[in-house]
């Protein structure tokens, strides 16, 4: 409990990450489009974001809502764009129609990463069977992160499969070495359980804007969770 947890905060601007870094973020996850669930952000909204922040991001590569990869040929381009732009970590997440990690997609998506580390988003929420979908992704180099709520319905309904992951990531299983970033439905009192449980590293979009997505993060609000994770 003495290692300070990480608190990963959905930025959409300049002004969301300055009131995020302000508040004790320490990373952001950059997105565009909330309506669509987060999307890729442009070159330059990266770039404006690097230059306000000196916090890690993580960008988002997604092209329209869903788990489906879409138009890999023109993410690549982007994702190849916004490495020569200075990005250097990410956040993907794509399955296949039956619900299995979409390797041709990935593996397009990180040989362009080449090395850089990423996070597997909730697409893993959503799998058929998240263990085969471990398994599947386990040997991808750069994976670090797996971004769940446990269940596609949110961390309410996600508590027992986030314990008994973390659980078997602490036994050193293989498979679960990525760190466990919490997020989805994720609410102040769900935090005692989940860090008793071994958890350290959580993940806030809405819970940082007490008022909706139309207004920009409040360092407060943010500084409420990083008091609380500090606590």
């Amino acid at each position: 409990m003495s290692k300070r947890a990480v608190l990963e905060v959905i930025a959409l601007g300049a002004e969301d990450a300055v009131a995020a870094q302000e508040g004790g973020a320490d990373r952001l996850e950059l997105v565009t489009d909330m309506a669509a669930d987060g999307l890729t952000p442009s070159r330059t909204g990266f770039e404006v974001i690097r230059g306000a922040v000196d916090i890690p991001l993580r960008v988002m590569l997604r092209l329209a809502d869903g788990f489906a990869a879409g138009d890999i040929d023109a993410l690549v381009a982007r994702a190849s764009d916004l490495r020569e732009a200075g990005a250097e970590e990410f956040v993907l997440g794509f399955l296949t129609a039956d619900g299995d990690a979409d390797l041709v997609a990935v593996e397009r998506l990180i040989t362009v990463l080449d090395g850089c580390r990423w996070t597997f988003h909730r697409a893993i929420d959503r799998a058929a069977h998240r263990e085969t979908l471990r398994k599947q992704l386990a040997d991808l180099p750069g994976l670090d992160t797996y971004l769940t709520a446990g269940a596609a319905t949110g961390v309410d309904d996600g508590l027992a499969v986030l314990k008994a992951e973390a659980t078997r990531a602490a036994s050193g299983e293989p498979g679960y070495e990525p760190q466990i970033l919490v997020g989805g439905g994720l609410r102040l009192d769900h935090l005692p359980e989940l860090r008793s449980a071994g958890l350290t590293a959580f993940h806030i979009g809405g819970a940082a804007r007490p008022q909706g997505w139309t207004s920009p993060v409040s360092p407060d609000a943010v500084r409420v969770w990083r008091e609380a994770l500090d606590g």
